[in-house]
């Protein structure tokens, strides 16, 4: 598809996710901006925008994952440079919006950092953000400018659409996934369970009960976020011993730190299909871990904000 952009246009990378950037601007037809991100001897991040931005409509592609407060630095620091260079708008398009976990006082004396990062993002100036699944969906709440939240889901659904498993269930690994597998599991036509984990007294072991009818399915569970991993493995394990025929798992942002990516080679997971809102280097690429590219999502969405078209459709 041939996207008309127009001259005043432009989209910069920052270091998080060079590589889906130059997918995106495949994509679109258009070449990247030119920018350098350098460093002071103390670590200080310095920017340098080396061609004219005047007046020009910028889209800025960053996710704020790890270092998380490396590529916020970045991230701010650009739209700063941006705002100064006498641009028109500064749209940012962040992939995974780190921080999100943190979204609300969960005991006392808490900070709710989403809310700050959107508080600077907003502050620096930037005007308009484009995200993919929110932790949180109120966090788009946080914002006092547009937010587009597009959803990875539908990247997931296609890809097991396409696969075509009989005899599949979609499996929430705890109570609070159920929306998420709700939303599958209705597009793939196929049953729902969950996995409903209690502690009735603090003293004693917690109980695992299976909801739905899992025994020889072909399990797909599905998250948002995966980060050590010791949910899904756990969950992945505690189906197969319960009768489970295969275990596919997905999520929209794999964050795989610590043990993550050793746990899912030795848990009873088939697959994981994740997608590249985060870069996964070389050494967390397993046979196991199936890579979904999202910059066609993006490059759509990035066409219909800058001609001023309806995202509604990207969201159905």
């Amino acid at each position: 598809m041939a996207y008309q952009l127009g001259t005043n246009f432009k989209l910069f990378t920052l270091n998080s996710n060079p590589e889906l950037t130059q997918e995106i601007a495949d994509l679109l037809g258009c070449e990247m901006g030119k920018s350098a991100i350098t460093h002071f001897s103390d670590g200080e991040v310095q920017i340098h925008i080396q061609e004219s931005v005047r007046g020009a409509d910028v889209y800025v592609v960053q996710s704020t994952s790890q270092p998380g407060s490396e590529h916020v630095m970045e991230l701010l620091i650009m739209i700063d440079a941006l705002k100064r260079a006498s641009v028109k708008t500064i749209n940012v398009v962040i992939p995974y919006y780190g921080y999100a976990r943190q979204d609300r006082k969960a005991s006392s004396r808490e900070p709710i950092t989403a809310k700050l990062v959107a508080n600077m993002l907003e502050k620096a100036g930037a005007t308009h953000v484009i995200t993919m699944d929110l932790h949180a969906p109120q966090i788009q709440g946080f914002f006092n400018i547009p937010v587009d939240q597009l959803l990875g889901g539908k990247i997931l659904e296609k890809h097991f659409l396409d696969k075509g498993l009989t005899d599949a269930i979609v499996v929430a690994p705890d109570n609070g996934g159920l929306g998420r597998a709700r939303k599958l599991a209705s597009h793939l036509d196929v049953p729902i369970g969950f996995i409903d984990k209690r502690r009735m007294h603090p003293d004693e072991p917690e109980t695992v009960n299976i909801v739905g009818d899992i025994k020889g399915k072909n399990v797909i569970i599905i998250v948002d976020i995966i980060d050590t991993a010791t949910t899904i493995s756990l969950a992945a394990n505690v189906l197969v011993e319960n009768g489970a025929k295969a275990i596919y798992a997905c999520c929209t942002h794999a964050v795989l730190s610590g043990q993550a990516v050793q746990r899912i080679q030795d848990s009873a997971i088939t697959e994981l299909v994740v997608t590249n809102t985060i870069y996964l280097p070389e050494e967390k690429r397993t046979s196991k871990i199936n890579i979904l590219s999202v910059a066609p999502l993006l490059a759509e969405a990035i066409e219909h904000v800058h001609n001023e078209k309806p995202v509604t459709p990207l969201f159905e």
